[in-house]
């Protein structure tokens, strides 16, 4: 039954996986910091790097998701997360 082999219990797809959640959270950070410190030139060169591995040939062959949607979401996200938690904490100050 090797053919029926579970993609989720293959070692080289859930490194694969790693190394992108990895990247995933690396970035969100960065775009974090560069949110709260838009001058912050450590946190807008660690963006512009992952985002280059967004949209690498390495990061191609690692998954099918599409790096360039990835980078928009975890923009929007990020824009998303920060504006709700100031919403809330204007609403708590009442």
């Amino acid at each position: 039954m090797a053919g029926n082999k579970n993609l989720a219990e293959d070692p080289y797809e859930r490194l694969a996986n790693a190394i992108i959640l990895q990247a995933v959270a690396d970035y969100r950070v960065a775009l974090k910091k560069i949110k709260a410190y838009p001058k912050d030139r450590k946190a807008i060169d660690e963006a512009l790097e992952i985002a280059r591995f967004f949209r690498s040939g390495w990061y191609s062959q690692l998954t099918s998701v599409d790096g360039e949607y990835l980078i928009k979401r975890l923009q929007y996200e990020v824009r998303q997360s920060e504006s709700i938690r100031g919403g809330k904490n204007k609403s708590n100050r009442r």
